[in-house]
């Protein structure tokens, strides 16, 4: 018996989305409309940025890498929860599970600090006008993209390396629809007081942190706007704004629901991981193309319509 009790994991289990039962066709056909979407609309905007000369400014550049983060984040659990809800395959490697683990905490951490960097494109656009081309240029843009995605994934190597490097010998069963590093921690035969502490203060203080520069930025822009005599320049400042608005207070509002608030119930917090990681990729797109002339005319122009306006 204490051989059994302490063979080696090498695969999960991985029990779902909590009550789902009886609800498995509706949720398949909900979730692959919804990646579907997500695949297309951020494809059809990476397309149109990368057609068109015009769209080669430092925003559109920051908007490819979102486009690009939205397919990878919606693909970390998506395609794995289509096939539990179809054909009730809940089984997932070892590897298969550290990479869930990975990629949800790195590109979960990218998003946060393109954000943080969007919002600074904007200040200096806004707040400093006429030094925006110097301050911006290629090589800024380049190196602030490239540490962002450096930084993430030192931080996704640690918490995983944390998460894994602790026994797993005992229940394989992830009682949860994805692998995430609290929900596999409860099943390591060892004190998990360090993992826990340190991926609590990682996914606090790296969102907190983005969020209080995001924050900064904008008092200033709003001084800015503010001071402003004409009209169309605040009414064209607040409309460069206003999608990114939208999809920070989308991206913060979830993760602050989800790590500010332990009580939540599971369905809750279930709730909110599947709208972070399948509705928000695909709202993304959509909050940019509604809010954007020159993104809805690329589009056009991709698809051999109307060319944009010089």
């Amino acid at each position: 018996m204490g051989l059994v009790n302490h063979t080696v994991v090498t695969h999960f289990i991985l029990l779902g989305i909590p009550d789902a039962n009886g609800l498995q066709t509706i949720l398949f056909i909900t979730f692959l409309a919804f990646y579907l979407c997500t695949l297309l609309g951020n494809l059809l905007i990476f397309s149109a940025i990368l057609t068109d000369p015009r769209l080669h400014t430092p925003m559109y550049f920051f908007l490819c890498n979102l486009s690009v983060l939205d397919i990878g984040f919606s693909s970390i659990s998506t395609p794995k929860m289509l096939t539990n809800l179809w054909f009730q395959s809940r089984v997932i490697s070892l590897g298969g599970c550290m990479s869930q683990v990975f990629f949800y905490h790195f590109l979960g951490s990218t998003e946060s600090l393109l954000y943080t960097v969007m919002a600074y494109d904007r200040y200096v656009a806004i707040c400093h006008p006429l030094r925006y081309r110097l301050i911006m240029n290629r090589k800024m843009c380049a190196l602030l993209v490239a540490g962002i995605w450096i930084t993430s994934s030192f931080h996704s190597t640690i918490l995983t390396s944390l998460t894994f490097t602790l026994p797993y010998c005992g229940s394989n069963v992830v009682d949860y629809f994805f692998c995430d590093i609290f929900p596999v921690v409860k099943l390591a035969c060892a004190d998990t007081y360090v993992i826990e502490t340190v991926t609590l203060t990682n996914t606090g203080v790296v969102p907190m942190t983005c969020f209080h520069l995001i924050l900064a930025s904008y008092i200033r822009i709003m001084f800015s706007v503010l001071k402003m005599n004409s009209s169309e320049g605040r009414r064209k400042a607040a409309s460069t704004c206003a999608s990114h608005l939208t999809v920070v207070t989308l991206f913060f509002g979830q993760c602050a629901l989800i790590y500010t608030q332990p009580h939540l119930s599971k369905v809750l917090v279930t709730a909110l991981h599947v709208f972070g990681n399948v509705v928000t990729p695909m709202l993304n797109p959509v909050i940019y193309t509604l809010r954007n002339k020159e993104v809805k005319a690329a589009l056009r122009k991709l698809r051999g319509g109307q060319k944009p306006e010089h």
